[in-house]
């Protein structure tokens, strides 16, 4: 399953990095970290499930990651930005910013570019996109969480280990299990528009 980010990260409006940074700093943070936004974004609003709720967690990502730079050594910047992003959320949610009732998905919601989950392309292509995005949403945020980091951003089992801050074993059993709700709740979502 391929999801397309919602919205496009030249249209996110970020705060400006000159502003903490000096400019060879500011030329290796725009490198390092600046194509990975469309994928913070992607998290972000999965995890918070409305526009202005990830947009908030993505540019309060982006200050911490623009303040603690110079710690970054190098590595994985997409896993270290998308920590950044999920734990920005998590702090969001545990304020009350992100607990408010769940707005259903609209039209400018990510939508199905093509079926990957294994096993389940059978049931993957009977689904409608909005099918799959509903049962993607009702999976609680742990779940919901690895299946987007996996299948949707592609992060490698060591990567999303390191974004959760999990062991990897506990994230591979958090995805199996993920993936066999997901597959339930698509198989509900189908049974009941074939019915």
């Amino acid at each position: 399953m391929r999801l397309r980010a919602v919205r496009p990260a030249a249209t996110l409006p970020l705060p400006r990095a000159e502003e903490f940074l000096d400019p060879s700093e500011l030329e290796r943070f725009e490198r390092t970290l600046l194509p990975h936004m469309r994928a913070a974004y992607n998290l972000a609003r999965w995890l918070t499930r409305t526009d202005q709720d990830a947009e908030d967690v993505v540019q309060e990502a982006y200050l911490r990651a623009v303040r603690f730079f110079g710690g970054f050594r190098g590595g994985d910047a997409k896993a270290w930005l998308l920590t950044i992003v999920r734990n920005t959320s998590h702090s969001a949610w545990q304020r009350g910013r992100g607990a408010g009732a769940t707005v259903p998905l609209d039209e400018d919601t990510p939508e199905v570019e093509d079926a990957a989950l294994g096993p389940e392309n059978l049931l993957l292509q009977k689904a409608s996109g909005q099918e799959v995005r509903e049962a993607l949403d009702a999976l609680p945020v742990e779940f919901r969480e690895v299946v987007v980091l996996r299948e949707l951003e592609g992060l490698s089992y060591k990567e999303m280990a390191e974004v959760t801050q999990l062991p990897i074993g506990t994230v591979m059993s958090r995805l199996a299990r993920a993936r066999a709700r997901l597959r339930l709740g698509l198989q509900e979502r189908v049974r009941g528009g074939s019915a």
